[in-house]
């Protein structure tokens, strides 16, 4: 299921960041910082929120895992303004992977016998249009100190898979020849993915912890290449932290977390482990716009297992950076949120690599308007 995640963990990343005055980064700093805050969260609150999943490329069972790297951005520690927010994310994933994961796929699917002497040289091909949905709440009381937020994510869209190449195999005293080119093609409704998080502020200091999880109700069909849904479920929780100056412009953030996966019912194989980490840097050039840079590390820790699993421990990982720029308007009444990020994988092992874009839009109540100070009485 080469899930393509897209975890609306609620970090969109700017989404409400207008707040630092153009062309005047050192001066109203106090007020200044609110807003970016409440900005950025909203905005983050919506940049970030990604996490859900389309079989496209990932880890685990089959090259797939439940978490989908770049699901954190800019600003994800960053507090946010209390209210309900939304996001709409369009995230499109194009992947391909030698035969070590078009086999695994192949055996996924019943094609071929693991226990054959087997020698495969074919390549899998996918991609996927998703669009996803996140509507989510930050809560005005605070808990343990901090900022609570809880949001649903669900996707909808399309996703492609196909395997090409030639199959041998050997099982004494017969041999085989095959030549396969499969393809599979589905269309519906993933998984939900909730999330909860907590986030403290501390100056420019700004940190986090998160639990979100897989509720496997999407289209899954454990015979098809390609699916929308995980057919498993999973609990991922992690922490994180964001450097935010107002007064320079400066943001850094990176999050990490683990994913423990659940057996899978139909296939009766459970992924191994998952450690993620997602980072961003950007530099705000104004009020309202801001560029940087965004990367992901992906590695499975630990082994597969259950009778399902036929390709043995299976672990994977993948590396990845690229660029992201995003924009903060006012929006009837609201604040509004529009980015862009692209991420360029490397150094895949055991699943599916290539490229992602996401296009997020976003819309989230809008920051405090900073008070106007008191007059200064002046006494005579």
């Amino acid at each position: 299921m080469l899930a393509l995640r897209t975890s609306i963990v609620g970090k969109l990343g700017a989404q409400h960041m207008y707040l630092i005055s153009s062309g005047n980064f050192g001066k109203k700093i106090g007020s200044a910082k609110a807003a970016l805050r409440a900005s950025a969260a909203t905005a983050l609150t919506c940049v970030g929120l990604l996490s859900a999943t389309s079989s496209v490329s990932l880890a685990d069972e089959s090259g797939t895992s439940f978490w989908l790297p770049g699901s954190f951005g800019s600003l994800a520690a960053a507090p946010g303004t209390p209210g309900w927010a939304v996001a709409s994310i369009y995230y499109h994933t194009s992947v391909k992977a030698g035969a070590d994961v078009a086999a695994s796929r192949e055996i996924q699917i019943g094609r071929f016998n693991p226990s054959l002497n087997v020698n495969l040289n074919a390549s899998l091909k996918a991609d996927a249009d998703l669009a996803i949905i996140i509507p989510s709440y930050v809560f005005a009381t605070p808990v343990f100190g901090g900022q609570l937020a809880v949001q649903m994510g669900t996707i909808v869209g399309t996703s492609n898979a196909n395997v090409a190449g030639t199959l041998s195999a050997t099982l004494p005293p017969f041999s085989l020849l095959r030549t396969d080119n499969i393809s599979d093609s589905v269309t519906g409704f993933g998984d939900l993915y909730p999330q909860a998080s907590l986030k403290w502020n501390y100056g420019v200091n700004n940190f986090m912890t998160y639990v979100t999880g897989d509720i496997p109700v999407g289209n899954y069909n454990s015979a098809s290449l390609a699916n929308v849904g995980l057919g498993h479920g999973a609990i991922d929780a992690g922490g994180g932290y964001t450097y935010l100056n107002p007064a320079k412009g400066h943001e850094f953030s990176a999050v990490a977390g683990f994913t423990y996966n659940f057996m899978n019912p139909t296939t009766n194989y459970q992924s191994g482990v998952d450690f993620h980490l997602d980072w961003g840097a950007s530099q705000f050039l104004s009020k309202q716009f801001f560029v940087g840079l965004v990367g992901y590390a992906y590695d499975q820790v630990s082994a597969d297992s259950g009778s399902g699993d036929k390709v043995g421990a299976f672990e994977s990982r993948v590396f990845a950076v690229g660029p992201q720029l995003g924009y903060i308007f006012p929006f009837a009444g609201k604040q509004g949120f529009l980015g862009l990020k692209s991420y360029f994988e490397f150094d895949a092992k055991n699943r599916p690599e290539g490229w992602n874009t996401w296009l997020t839009f976003a819309i989230s109540e809008a920051p405090p308007t900073p008070s106007a100070p008191s007059p200064r009485l002046v006494h005579k």
